[in-house]
């Protein structure tokens, strides 16, 4: 935090109990608090987020958290981008108030926190049934680490209302469910995914791609794109949808061979009421996800198919 430049009408906390005597004074004056959980490297997805959560409260409070609960000991949580003077610097620039939570992963995780799950001490939550499929399947630890960070910014910011973008589908309904169970007493918004102009859906690890991969980067949208309009025009059988995808998926690979690597990590189409996969025809509406590698980068994307969260 040395150094940083704190724009005018942005409030920082670094400290839990400093956060929590300036959210009871909200509490006090009877105004109501929207939360938008952040890792930073902000973007337009973030910033409608909390646009969001200004429209629906008096206040509006980010944290801003690299949470290493939820990274593997083989994923990116060293290099995943820290940007905070940036992101400071965007919610100065696009609304006239905002408070953001900065805490330190030892007040976050006061029994410590090490990468491999097994040697981990302390309290944790996890979702079951929920977390094991799709993005679980690949990174099996992802929504326990998830879940438990929420828990835990729930029950320090005690907002009224949250905020999440569908981009990450599964999570929303990781955390809609850890809600409901839990009883935490707090209402659970669910924002439409923002996108680049071509159709790329936001996300803070767009960055890691280079130029070259950013061209092929669409894959995995074009992919989900066709299952949407097979379904709506020809046929509304989920393994012949799939199939199409991949062939797609397969087809987008030779091109890029000589210019960069694409690996299709999974395409599903899948209930929404259990994230089971549909193995017939699609009756009720449907998930439609997958992930792909792009180079190094891993990204994600969905539809949302006659269901609503």
């Amino acid at each position: 935090m040395n150094g940083l430049r704190i724009p005018p009408g942005i409030r920082i906390f670094n400290s839990i109990k400093d956060f929590r005597q300036w959210r009871r004074q909200i509490l006090l004056d009877r105004q109501t608090l929207g939360y938008v959980p952040t890792m930073g490297a902000l973007h337009r997805g973030h910033l409608s987020l909390v646009s969001a959560a200004k429209d629906a409260c008096d206040h509006v409070a980010l944290t801003i958290f690299v949470n290493p609960a939820q990274f593997a000991p083989n994923e990116d949580l060293g290099t995943y981008p820290r940007t905070l003077q940036a992101d400071i610097d965007a919610l100065a620039q696009h609304f006239d108030h905002a408070t953001v939570l900065v805490p330190q992963v030892k007040e976050m995780y006061p029994s410590g926190i090490e990468p491999d799950v097994s040697k981990q001490v302390g309290a944790f939550v996890e979702v079951k049934g929920f977390s094991h499929q799709l993005e679980g399947t690949t990174r099996p630890h992802f929504f326990r680490g998830v879940a438990t960070v929420v828990s835990k910014f729930l029950n320090i910011v005690e907002p009224e209302e949250v905020f999440f973008g569908q981009k990450d589908v599964q999570q929303c309904i990781v955390i809609q469910r850890m809600i409901r169970d839990m009883h935490f007493n707090v209402k659970m918004n669910i924002c439409p995914t923002v996108r680049e102009s071509d159709g790329l859906a936001m996300s803070s690890r767009n960055t890691y791609l280079t130029p070259t991969q950013r061209k092929y980067a669409l894959v995995l949208y074009n992919a989900l794109e066709l299952m949407k309009e097979m379904y709506e025009n020809t046929t509304k059988h989920a393994p012949t949808l799939i199939a199409a995808a991949t062939e797609l998926i397969h087809k987008t690979q030779q091109e890029a061979q000589t210019e960069c690597e694409i690996k299709l990590d999974y395409l599903s189409i899948a209930s929404p009421s259990n994230l089971c996969e549909v193995t017939g025809d699609i009756k009720d509406g449907c998930i439609m996800s997958g992930a792909v590698y792009v180079g190094k980068t891993r990204l994600i994307d969905n539809f949302m198919v006659d269901v609503k969260l």
